[in-house]
């Protein structure tokens, strides 16, 4: 299946760095692997059940360094694209142990084997055809004037002088008055700017704080902003979002969250308003709303998940709903002001 390969992207477990994952396309057909890159012992290929296609994973938004729940992809290969660099783990060359596992070995061969894109170059008379608006007059010759630019070695890269500011008046004869007041004023600026510094200066996290934080203590917080969820978790912006990267989550839920919620809020109001017209309609709004508060759920439990396509489609849908309605309700009192006057 050389021949037929698309694409690759090789994935590393972010807490076990032994375990790699591999996402093999050979046009239609995507096949997942799962090695084992044992130190001491032999590369073995595991069973590996699909994962990635199951929480609907696309390629091509697939990138290096790219995190994925509790995987970060490590290399990535589509076939009408630049090649891309081996890093030392995946290179035949000085990782010798890729000979256990041939399904991707010979893939890595197949890619290494293949040649680098060239940059396609223009030839003059296409560079010339491509010149528009340009009246040249052929009689009278073409003439270039170059500016010459010389530099004396002594101007090269010299630092400009500094200038001394004295604070002493030099019309006036120095007074040990005058200087003890201006060391008094100096001592009080000092003091001042050194007490700023203090309140300004915040107390360090302990560790053990930080490594007690739990996937459940983040859950609580899902629904405010990362700012608002630092301060509630005692902990600054910097160590939150680390300890988010180490949970494999690579944004805060906060958003979408909150945009479904805006979604239930919604369809609640549509229900009451359909149980007096049409039964039937309330009832299919209240099913979609129980799908959107199941999927809420399934967000806070693993918050790298992302909004489905079907409610980003019905996001949209109840978007352009209120802009129009919001737009029908100006147009009617422009048109009851005019009227009144």
């Amino acid at each position: 299946m050389e021949h037929s390969l698309t694409s690759l992207a090789v994935f590393q477990s972010v807490f076990r760095k032994e375990v790699i994952r591999s996402l093999h396309v050979y046009g239609s057909v995507v096949v997942e692997r799962e090695f084992l890159f044992e130190r001491k012992s032999r590369y073995v290929e595991k069973k590996a059940e699909p994962l990635f296609r199951s929480e609907g994973l696309r390629l091509p938004e697939i990138s290096e360094g790219w995190v994925f729940g509790t995987w970060r992809c490590i290399f990535v290969f589509r076939f009408n694209h630049f090649l891309p660099r081996f890093p030392t783990l995946l290179c035949l060359s000085r990782n010798s142990k890729l000979e256990d596992i041939p399904n991707l070995a010979n893939e890595l061969k197949f890619i290494s084997g293949l040649k680098p894109k060239k940059p396609s170059m223009i030839s003059d008379q296409e560079q010339c055809s491509r010149v528009k608006y340009c009246n040249f007059d052929q009689s009278k010759p073409l003439k270039l004037h170059f500016k010459e630019e010389r530099v004396s070695d002594c101007e090269v890269d010299q630092p400009k002088p500094r200038k001394l500011v004295l604070k002493q008046d030099l019309n006036c004869l120095p007074d040990s008055e005058t200087e003890s007041e201006e060391t008094e004023d100096d001592q009080i600026e000092h003091s001042e700017s050194d007490t700023k510094s203090e309140i300004l200066k915040k107390k360090r996290t302990p560790s053990e704080l930080v490594a007690g934080l739990s996937l459940e203590d983040l859950s609580k917080y899902f629904c405010v902003p990362i700012v608002e969820a630092s301060r509630h978790l005692n902990v600054g912006l910097t160590v939150l979002k680390k300890k988010c990267r180490e949970f494999g989550i690579p944004r805060w839920p906060h958003r979408k969250i909150k945009s479904l919620d805006t979604l239930i809020h919604d369809l609640q109001e549509e229900a009451e308003k359909q149980l007096k017209k049409n039964k039937a309609a309330a009832m299919a709004v209240a099913k979609r709303q129980k799908i959107l508060e199941i999927e809420k759920r399934n967000i806070v439990k693993r918050p790298f998940m992302e909004i489905q396509i079907e409610t980003k489609r019905f996001r949209q849908d109840n978007f352009k709903k209120r802009h129009r309605a919001s737009r029908a309700k100006k147009n009617q009192e422009s048109l009851v002001t005019s009227s009144s006057s």
